[in-house]
């Protein structure tokens, strides 16, 4: 039998398509578009299982896809029409929710809203949180180990992954979905699959940790005049609302005036300044009690001249318009045209200075370009994204200067001891920079590991490494 024969014996012929898959071959930024043999969608793990022993057999490279919406090429298949690509969404069951042990166990293909509605069904609460959140799915959030917008307190996917079902490359099924808090077994399996980007095996299930939903959520916006306010700004949060204080982004003028520019019909509460704060507290006491906090915090931070103005949310709905307000700039950056996107981690204290002296460093090497900064403070993840000089042909622009830029934009993350990858990973974007950046035994470590568990480099070979 021919290897789509074998797969439609697997999943049925009408879960292997063949032919122009868009929807499937171009990756969420348009950056990638590649060809797979087929698209194979399996209903299970042991379907998963069956279909990556039969790739294993005939030496047939897999790569797998979730919701499509990463941002680094991962996803999506090469050019040579050889690679097979494996799409999860059928697998998009809640199997389980265990209320007293604070866990819940989900399909990997289940997407992230999904789980969140979920949890809240239970009057629990999942905490990841970010824009795709109505289209990625949980799989993809552990193999990017994602971030998003509540790490400050509840940390990344991986934080919130108790357990892990998986399929290595032989096609052999490992359950470990555990929902145990300790257990001092031997290596932490989980965590090696976990920000591996499919590149080690496929994940097909997790045992989640949820939370109790907060009896009370606080939401503003503040409006500084410079990065160190905002770091100063985001201690005393922490010192007054302690673990209370789940967000903390921060917008730059330009960020938001973008957002102001392509959505005009989104209100903006606050006049522009040169950078604004989204801070949200959730307090598990009363709405008396958050409310007191919230209000004494933002009453010290402007008599410390920290701030310069406030908009609290007097409603879910007025919250909710805040974080949109946060979340539409991305889209309001791609309404505006093609740019160098950079997902960046720097230690808090240095952000400051990193982002006068980079910024300084751009504006003089490449005279017009407009920077876009923005991201989660509380945990140091920037999104310090170049856009092409106003007028010019974006798409041109980036051809002839995109390198430059990355150069010196990772060279200066690297001399403030930095990360080049904060929560969107490698894939073949940052592949090769990766292999400039990492050190010579990190990168033997990872090679070794890669060689262990896919000796025949078949899980989204040309990815990561």
């Amino acid at each position: 039998m021919s290897l789509i024969d074998d797969l439609r014996a697997v999943v049925g012929a009408a879960h292997v398509l063949q032919g122009d898959l868009p929807a499937y071959e171009l990756d969420w930024r348009k950056r990638y578009r590649g060809h797979a043999c087929a698209v194979v969608r399996p209903g299970s793990s042991a379907e998963v299982a069956a279909v990556l022993k039969i790739c294993a057999a005939q030496r047939v490279a897999v790569v797998t896809q979730g919701g499509n919406t990463g941002l680094v090429g991962a996803s999506v298949p090469d050019t040579s029409g050889t690679q097979l690509l494996l799409s999860l969404t059928r697998m998009n069951q809640l199997r389980a929710v265990d209320a007293a042990n604070l866990t819940m166990t989900v399909d990997a293909g289940c997407v992230l809203q999904t789980v969140q509605e979920a949890a809240a069904a239970q009057g629990l609460l999942f905490p990841l949180s970010l824009a795709a959140e109505g289209s990625c799915t949980i799989g993809g959030n552990l193999a990017t180990n994602a971030g998003g917008t509540q790490v400050l307190r509840y940390g990344n996917a991986r934080d919130l992954c108790l357990g892990l079902e998986v399929v290595n490359a032989q096609g052999e099924l490992w359950d470990g979905l555990s929902g145990l808090r300790k257990d001092n077994t031997g290596y932490d399996l989980r965590h090696l699959f976990i920000g591996s980007e499919g590149s080690l095996g496929v994940i097909t299930g997790a045992t989640l940790k949820l939370y109790p939903r907060p009896a009370a959520v606080s939401t503003a916006l503040a409006a500084l005049a410079t990065l160190d306010d905002a770091v100063a700004f985001l201690q005393l949060a922490q010192a007054r609302l302690g673990p209370a204080l789940t967000g903390f982004e921060v917008m730059s003028r330009y960020a938001l005036g973008l957002v102001r520019k392509h959505f005009a019909q989104l209100t903006q509460p606050l006049p522009p300044s040169d950078w604004t704060v989204l801070l949200e507290q959730s307090d598990s006491e009363s709405e008396a009690h958050a409310h007191g906090l919230f209000e004494s915090l933002l009453e010290t931070a402007l008599e410390r001249e920290l701030i310069s103005d406030a908009a609290v949310a007097a409603s879910l709905e007025q919250s909710k318009a805040m974080w949109h307000l946060r979340e539409s700039i991305p889209m309001a950056q791609s309404v505006e045209g093609p740019n160098i996107k950079h997902d960046i981690a720097l230690p808090i204290s240095a952000i400051s200075g990193f982002v006068a002296r980079t910024d300084a460093a751009l504006t003089h090497a490449f005279p017009g370009v407009r920077l876009v900064n923005f991201g989660h403070l509380g945990d140091g993840n920037l999104h310090y994204n170049v856009q092409p000089p106003d007028g010019v042909d974006a798409t041109a622009y980036l051809s002839e200067f995109e390198p430059a830029v990355n150069r010196l934009v990772y060279d200066a993350v690297a001399a403030h001891a930095g990360s080049i990858s904060a929560e969107h990973g490698i894939g073949v974007l940052k592949r090769d920079e990766l292999s400039l950046r990492k050190s010579p035994v990190a990168l033997q470590m990872m090679r070794a590991l890669k060689q262990a568990l896919d000796p025949h480099n078949l899980m989204n070979p040309g990815r990561l490494l």
